[in-house]
């Protein structure tokens, strides 16, 4: 095999007494083997055979990605989120659960976290750490938080009216942590 050369899952690519493996590549008895569709790539002075990928990969959220999501659950500290993909990239992010802590909810204080988020709610939200499982998000910028959101008591999309959430349906008004960009489809 040569550097450049286009390879499939499973193919064969050296032995790892030669080339460490590295990005889109695995060991296995002493051989490396490619782990994904792409390019080859061979760096002879690391030693380190690499496969570029050519298909549309799932993205992996990084600090400091923007995220859409939606509001599974709200707790006493923190919401649960459901990550569906990270802005600007239409792919679904597979099984990807995010928390928002009270504490990364907004700039100012929150007493009640169920005030700022609630079950079914769109959100955008900033990646603050990945380490953690689940990933931990916050909505403190005010570009961030619920880009849309639905009435408690008839699940109809709220409006937002002179800086209030209020249902168009049976005119209730409610609170939440919106960002900016609430009810302009930009996402």
């Amino acid at each position: 095999m040569e550097s450049d050369d286009f390879v499939l899952p499973g193919t064969e690519l050296g032995f790892a007494e030669e080339f460490m493996p590295g990005k889109g590549t695995y060991e296995d008895d002493g051989k490396v083997y490619s782990a994904m569709t792409g390019t080859l790539k061979i760096d002879m002075k690391e030693r380190k055979i690499i496969v570029e990928p050519r298909t549309n990969i799932i993205p992996e959220p990084k600090v400091g990605d923007i995220v859409i999501g939606k509001i599974l659950d709200v707790k006493q500290q923190f919401g649960v989120v459901r990550v569906i993909r990270l802005l600007g990239n239409p792919r679904e992010l597979p099984d990807t659960i995010g928390t928002i802590h009270i504490s990364r909810a907004k700039s100012s204080y929150v007493q009640d976290i169920s005030m700022e988020f609630s079950g079914g709610d769109i959100v955008k939200a900033k990646v603050v750490d990945i380490k953690r499982h689940p990933i931990s998000l916050g909505t403190v910028e005010k570009d961030l938080g619920i880009i849309k959101a639905y009435c408690s008591k008839c699940n109809i999309a709220l409006e937002l009216e002179n800086g209030k959430l209020k249902c168009p349906n049976c005119s209730s008004i409610e609170s939440r942590k919106c960002s900016s960009d609430y009810g302009n489809g930009n996402v």
